[in-house]
């Protein structure tokens, strides 16, 4: 009888050790990774800055869990786990975001250089038309010169644009527009 409980205690501690020997979950901590890096080549850091911030803050959240979950003796990387697997999906999503943002702020800009050099097509129309006295020929130079440094800005963003430089580009074509306007 005392083999039969010795053997039993011995047999349930292996129980408890093996049991508390969970293993690091490597593959979602690499999968985490490599969507947060594929989000990354993807520029959420120039498109959606917030939201990549969000993500990396949360997986290095993780993995701070799993290393604190490695120095314990009976270790559950639960938590970790599911934040892992929130962190990978969640940084795809980012990586979408970015795209789309990029892809919007593409439209916005052809859109923009059209309307701009449209209006200051018109401008030039309207230039033509003005009257030119002695004060309005001063101010219709002080107009020609506004719509030649439009036409420069225009330029310059399209070049810019050309470039995929999206970000300050859209902020420059939306001066120069005001400006046309």
């Amino acid at each position: 009888m005392k083999k039969n409980v010795v053997l039993s205690m011995l047999t349930l501690a292996m129980v408890v050790l093996f049991a508390s020997c969970a293993k690091v979950p490597q593959t979602e901590i690499d999968a985490a990774n490599a969507a947060v890096d594929s989000a990354k080549v993807a520029e959420a850091a120039v498109y959606v800055p917030e939201q990549l911030a969000q993500v990396e803050d949360s997986l290095k959240s993780a993995l701070a869990e799993v290393e604190t979950q490695k120095s314990k003796l009976f270790s559950n990387y639960d938590d970790a786990t599911k934040t892992l697997v929130y962190v990978a999906e969640t940084a795809k999503a980012v990586k979408a975001n970015s795209v789309a943002r990029k892809e919007q702020l593409k439209q916005e800009i052809v859109a923009t250089i059209a309307e701009v050099t449209a209006l200051v097509a018109e401008n030039k129309e309207l230039i033509k038309k003005a009257p030119k006295g002695k004060e309005g020929k001063a101010a219709l130079e002080a107009i020609n010169a506004e719509m030649t440094v439009v036409e420069t800005s225009v330029a310059e963003c399209q070049t810019a644009y050309d470039g995929g430089q999206y970000v300050s580009t859209i902020d420059k074509i939306k001066a120069a527009k005001e400006k046309a306007t």
